[in-house]
């Protein structure tokens, strides 16, 4: 080997080689076959964990918030490294929509309420307003 280097995102090393025969010099490219994480959607089907996905949600929640992109791009990596923690690399959607929620939750309550909206779906103004009196309870107690 002449020469190795990784790209500028680290997913792929670039080594530029010889052959031992020849002399010709060639280059290969290296990448790491990764088994992918995926996320079992409500109905049962299942597809590949998508980082922007996620963080795609996380920014609409946080519109005109004072929350900042680092600690969103913190949050999805969070819940990226428990999603690899998992034996079987699979988790349901809802306990990804879980962890989420408790951590926006703690970080700023408006995203949290815009989130949890979404996520759970509230089909009515009650169900959001018992959302809303549970945070208020909880900030008081």
């Amino acid at each position: 080997m002449i020469d190795s280097r990784e790209s500028k995102e680290a997913d792929v090393v670039r080594r530029r080689r010889e052959c031992l025969k020849c002399a010709k010099r060639f280059t290969t490219y290296e990448r790491i076959d990764e088994i992918p994480y995926m996320v079992i959607k409500k109905g049962g089907r299942r597809e590949k964990f998508e980082r922007q996905k996620v963080l795609a949600g996380l920014l609409k929640a946080c519109e005109k918030r004072p929350v900042s992109m680092a600690r969103l791009a913190e949050i999805v990596d969070e819940v990226e490294n428990y999603l690899a923690e998992t034996p079987d690399r699979e988790m349901p959607t809802t306990e990804i929509g879980e962890l989420l929620m408790d951590r926006l939750k703690q970080l700023d309550k408006v995203a949290y309420v815009r989130f949890a909206s979404v996520y759970r779906d509230f089909q009515d103004v009650e169900t959001f307003l018992g959302e809303l009196e549970s945070l208020v309870r909880n900030k008081r107690g």
